[in-house]
């Protein structure tokens, strides 16, 4: 998992063949032989190096991995790994999709909707964070916090093989979507260019990001997050200053419009069913704004440094990004806008992308504040451009693992030198082409649907990631080592009940509107439920494929679930890791730190 790392010391040396064999560990063909952790006796091994910026530097280069064959690098420094969480999934739909939800579900049913959303995804993010801080696998040839990687893992093989089309799906249809959000906000500046030019350098400018060592898209993410996370908190703050009456025209706007009528838009049915349509309406919507968050940061656990201690920061803070970048924000929104604020009904019924049919720019604007929806419209081509790159890299991995478990061809899982898998890239490219559909009006339906379908299999993702999660903590408690879990997230794993009946419910129930009179579509339909059917279309063909569709138990039984594999590697290199860190001494190192 770590490459061939040989640490003995001179007892060692001594020591029967027997208990030889019984260190040695192979994965992925790499044989690793660890026959002591203890720190003294190791301290002079030439086979550990020094140790900078929180990363091990265990020589792999010299071992029996080819420069040919490649694998998966750890170039995600800290800093990346930290800012990818807090600001990675940040994208147009938190600063635009939340028009629509202002407009069909009101002030009250967007914000009630986002806090529920956030205590369903909080406990998703904590699962991920406990199985990938446990074993989140070493530089190789697949990415062990991917999804589907846990779920075969931990579930079943054709139950993985199934999620990770799924993800895939899910992830390069989202980074074709972000590519056409940022054409949209290019035209909120200028119409002389036209679309097809502008979805080509958002596709150029992702593919050079990931075609390059992963370092170069850390140090991307990186920036692209502050950016994102500045932006968010100025109009957090702006929104309190006006609330206040701090503008330019001193009007206190305080809830103005959460009075009456407008607090709900009862878009559905009148009275209390109503207002609770409108707030199952927002959840729906929400997910959109919220999906595929914590997989980013999962995703990533191969090729970050000091994998136990970042994955884990990571996971404690995604909490706090839930609450202050997207619930403070819906309920800035609400207080700055109207639902029925003709501007912005009028910017939605045209279809306008970008600042045009942001509800921050909008309120901005009724504020009398000038300058500041084009900075603001920066930000958010900042955005989309983040979030398609950050989804490119994800699919990617998502398509090396299954190259790599045999969920896909072989050739997928190609990696060059500098450790990037290039003909997953590559096939994930061709799928960032499907932005071309917006282009005219009529392919731009399909890329809608497409669109809706993904925010569907993100649903369907979750809920597969859930009973992965079940399935793992009792394989833990079975193999008594539930005391060696590095991280352990709050009220787990009741919480995961919860989020898991929330989800399979989303997935169930999400095209309900489709059912009434005034809102039945067959093409709605279709986008609403489509996923369900394919997904099992793929799990029920890869069980007769394997022979294993007429078997009684369509899971591993606990007791074949291999918790153990890799974890004295893993915590050897992290016990190293700690030993060698040097704590900050002054304020601001501290601060950093704790920061990143």
């Amino acid at each position: 998992m770590f490459g061939q790392v040989s640490i003995r010391s001179d007892e060692d040396q001594a020591s029967d063949s027997s208990t030889n064999e019984l260190n040695n560990r192979k994965k992925n063909g790499v044989e690793i032989n660890i026959a002591s952790f203890n720190k003294e006796s190791n301290s002079n091994d030439k086979s550990v190096a020094d140790y900078n910026d929180g990363e091990s530097s265990i020589d792999l280069e010299k071992t029996d991995i080819s420069v040919e064959e490649g694998v998966l690098k750890q170039g995600l420094s800290s800093r990346a790994i930290q800012f990818i969480a807090l600001g990675g999934a940040i994208g147009t739909g938190l600063f635009v999709g939340t028009s629509s939800g202002l407009t069909t579900c009101g002030p009250a049913g967007l914000l009630t909707s986002y806090i529920i959303m956030a205590s369903v995804l909080y406990p998703i993010m904590n699962a991920f964070g406990e199985m990938v801080c446990y074993l989140p696998g070493g530089r190789g040839k697949s990415s062990q916090g991917a999804a589907a990687y846990l779920v075969s893992k931990y579930v079943d093989e054709s139950l993985g093989f199934a999620t990770s089309w799924n993800y895939f799906y899910c992830f390069a249809i989202l980074g074709a979507t972000e590519g056409t959000a940022a054409a949209g906000v290019v035209e909120y500046w200028t119409l002389k260019i036209p679309k097809a030019v502008l979805i080509t350098i958002y596709i150029v400018v992702v593919v050079i990001l990931n075609f390059g060592p992963v370092k170069f898209y850390g140090e991307s993410e990186f920036w692209f997050a502050i950016t994102k996370i500045l932006c968010i908190l100025g109009l957090i703050i702006l929104c309190f200053i006006l609330f206040w009456g701090g503008g330019p025209k001193h009007d206190r706007l305080g809830f103005r419009y959460w009075k009456g009528d407008l607090a709900f838009a009862n878009h559905s049915a009148p009275g209390n069913l109503g207002r609770f349509l409108d707030v199952y309406t927002g959840i729906i919507k929400a997910g959109f704004a919220y999906i595929l968050g914590p997989e980013l940061v999962s995703v990533t656990s191969a090729e970050c440094q000091d994998q136990r201690r970042n994955i884990a920061k990571a996971s404690r803070r995604f909490v706090y990004r839930l609450i202050i970048f997207y619930v403070l924000s819906a309920l800035g929104i609400s207080v700055i806008v109207s639902r029925k604020d003709p501007t912005l009904a009028m910017a939605l019924n045209a279809g306008k992308a970008g600042a045009a049919s942001s509800p921050f720019v909008i309120g901005i604007i009724n504020a009398g504040i000038p300058v500041l929806p084009h900075i603001i419209n920066a930000c958010i081509l900042l955005s989309a451009w983040s979030s398609g790159n950050a989804f490119t890299f994800a699919a990617s991995r998502c398509l090396v693992t299954m190259a790599n478990e045999q969920g896909a061809p072989k050739f997928f899982g190609k990696i060059n030198r500098f450790g990037t898998p290039y003909v997953a890239v590559g096939f994930t490219t061709l799928w960032l082409c499907l932005a071309y559909l917006n282009v005219s009006s009529s392919s731009a339906e399909v890329f809608a649907w497409l669109s809706n379908i993904s925010t569907i299999s993100g649903f369907i993702g979750w809920a597969v990631s859930c009973i992965a999660y079940l399935r793992f903590r009792k394989a833990i408690v079975y193999h008594g080592m539930f005391d060696r879990l590095p991280y352990k997230g709050p009220f787990m794993p009741y919480l995961v009940w919860y989020a898991l009946f929330w989800v399979v419910i989303l997935s169930l129930t999400n095209g309900y509107q489709v059912f009434m009179n005034k809102y039945w579509n067959v093409s709605d339909f279709i986008a609403a439920y489509i996923t369900l059917p394919v997904f099992f279309a793929l799990l029920f063909g890869h069980r007769l494929w394997k022979g294993t569709f007429f078997r009684w138990k369509w899971y591993k039984p606990i007791e074949e679930i291999d918790v153990i594999t890799g974890v004295e590697e893993i915590e050897f290199i992290t016990k190293e890791l700690d030993d060698n860190r040097v704590p900050p001494t002054t304020l601001w190192g501290k601060f950093m730190d704790w920061l990143i």
